[in-house]
């Protein structure tokens, strides 16, 4: 029987801020700073079960200002082995429509100005990770086993374009991002993704899709109406947290 334990960090956003539990609170500093909010250990045991709300509590920092290194390195050095990142993007084209949630598995970046490394000073060495396929560890392969456990629908695949934020896309951006590949529109996956990569982290993530991107459908986007559609589909997302919860406990535990 296996009795060695693993750490999940749990990466929310927009419509993810918290947990509703009684959690322990973690104070973390870095090399890099302050991470976005104290990190709070949910549950121990063979699954440890930690969260961290990417834009703060409450939700105030935006998309290009959050401290991607600061989180990820604060994630790792509490023990973190892997890290679920949940997002709220836009849907670029069909099946990613409003309230769809999706497993992605590429990256496009269309950011700039951001710490996209660790490896940005004679002090660190110099690593060139692999980034062929951003999400291929073993937690996004349990996520999808999770989901279909649960009997929740996931789509299994699918790019998201990362685009700086804090203003939406324009139409020209979203049609630009479709014709490049992608199906979904975002702000936070990068550097988010890289950073674990390099800190040697499993990193999956989970997408809910708020909107059609800027130009799909001729309905004006609206915050209220993106915050009103992520409601449902973040009662999907917790269930899936569980039943993922699950899934790891039984791989370490062997039962």
């Amino acid at each position: 029987m296996m009795n060695t334990s693993i750490t999940l960090a749990l990466v929310g956003g927009t419509g993810l801020t918290e947990l509703n539990e009684d959690v322990k609170s973690i104070p973390v500093d870095t090399p890099y700073g302050a991470p976005s909010a104290p990190i709070h250990e949910v549950q121990s045991g063979p699954v440890r079960l930690l969260f961290l709300p990417r834009h703060g509590k409450p939700h105030r920092i935006p998309p290009h200002c959050v401290n991607y290194r600061a989180n990820m390195w604060a994630l790792r050095e509490v023990g973190a082995d892997q890290v679920l990142a949940v997002s709220a993007v836009g849907g670029v084209c069909e099946p990613y429509g409003p309230a769809t949630l999706a497993v992605p598995d590429q990256l496009i970046d269309y950011t700039w100005g951001r710490h996209h490394t660790f490896c940005d000073s004679e002090q660190v060495d110099l690593v060139h990770v692999d980034f062929t396929r951003p999400y291929e560890g073993a937690l996004r392969q349990t996520l999808l086993k999770a989901a279909q456990d649960a009997s929740i629908d996931v789509l299994d695949g699918g790019c998201i374009g990362v685009f700086q934020g804090p203003r939406l896309e324009s139409a020209a951006e979203v049609e630009k991002a479709r014709r490049d590949g992608c199906h979904m529109a975002g702000m936070t996956s990068l550097p988010e993704a890289a950073l674990a990569r390099e800190l040697g982290m499993d990193y999956a993530g989970l997408a809910v899709v708020s909107n059609w991107g800027a130009g799909v459908t001729p309905d004006p986007l609206s915050e209220d109406n993106i915050a009103e559609t992520l409601r449902e589909p973040m009662i999907r997302v917790k269930l899936l947290l569980c039943s993922l919860l699950k899934s790891l406990e039984k791989q370490r535990t062997g039962s």
